[in-house]
């Protein structure tokens, strides 16, 4: 006779138990070890598919030329209107042999750079000034609001009847542009600063001024830093388009005036300087942030 105790699970050979039995731990670990093995691999292609990535992408843009290059060489492109950029790079070369090409992005740069400071301090201060208080961001507030959606290009005509065709105008358009890139940023990052801050800051004493050097600042710099970086795309932008119409000079007047002779390579070429030096001055913005806003990095 045999008791309950004595009763077992019938078990397959290989150890597999039979149906209704206890639980197949052979089974259970073979499926745990596939698992870990897809898991390895899939960790393992993600890590060759990132170092691929960070191989090829840095010459990603060299295989967009050879590939523009070979397409207007067979004319599977228009060469009118998209010649070679071995054709772009010569005429690149001449402009810097004749100093045609630093004389206009020498007059670019000069305008961008005085026109971002005039838009940018202002910007600064009334930014951190509307985030801080009430009352003005109630009064002054939709002033602002009101004004930004106007596009900066379409009062560029109003700017040339009161300042003139001289730089001023340039100056202005730029600095209008600039003003509402970094204002809203500054606003925003003050905004953003949580209220217990400004409390300790007065608990300890500190007057309105000092709260905003100590306080506001501070917070709201990886923000204002932010609409720096998008003030200097914008005012490449504002400026070019100001200098099509409202100057003899500049790389906007380059790209214009190539235009209206159909010097195309001529063209491109202003257009991947103005490309060029808004990168690069980008760059130095993003690096002026890393040196001054060391918390704002992740």
């Amino acid at each position: 006779m045999t008791t309950p105790t004595d009763e077992r699970a019938p078990v397959r050979p290989g150890g597999h138990a039979a149906p209704g039995g206890a639980p197949d731990a052979p089974h259970d670990a073979d499926d745990r070890t596939a698992e870990i093995t897809r898991e390895l691999t899939e960790e393992l292609r993600r890590r060759r598919t990132g170092r691929l990535v960070r191989v090829v992408g840095p010459f990603t843009p060299l295989l967009l030329l050879a590939v523009w290059e070979l397409a207007s060489r067979t004319n599977v492109l228009d060469a009118r209107f998209f010649p070679p950029p071995s054709s772009i790079a010569e005429t690149f070369a001449q402009l810097v042999g004749s100093g045609e090409l630093f004389e206009h992005a020498g007059i670019t740069l000069t305008r961008i750079a005085i026109g971002f400071v005039l838009g940018a301090v202002p910007g600064l201060v009334l930014g951190i000034a509307l985030g801080s208080v009430t009352t003005l961001r109630t009064l002054l507030g939709p002033i602002f609001a009101s004004l930004l959606p106007v596009p900066k290009v379409a009062i560029f005509p109003l700017l040339l009847l009161v300042f003139g065709l001289g730089e001023a105008s340039k100056y202005v358009i730029v600095a209008i542009g600039v003003f509402f890139y970094v204002f809203y940023n500054a606003m925003g990052g003050v905004l953003q600063t949580p209220q217990i801050y400004f409390d300790v800051a007065t608990a300890n004493g500190a007057g309105r001024l000092q709260r905003w050097r100590t306080v506001a600042l501070p917070a709201a710099l990886p923000s204002i830093f932010t609409g720096l970086k998008l003030a200097v795309g914008g005012a490449f932008v504002i400026i070019a388009a100001s200098e099509f119409v409202g100057s003899r000079n500049g790389l906007g007047y380059l790209i214009w005036s190539s235009w209206t002779t159909f010097a195309v390579a001529k063209m491109y070429v202003g257009i991947v300087t103005i490309s060029v030096l808004g990168y690069l001055s980008t760059t130095l913005v993003t690096v002026l942030e890393r040196r001054l806003v060391p918390w704002s990095r992740q």
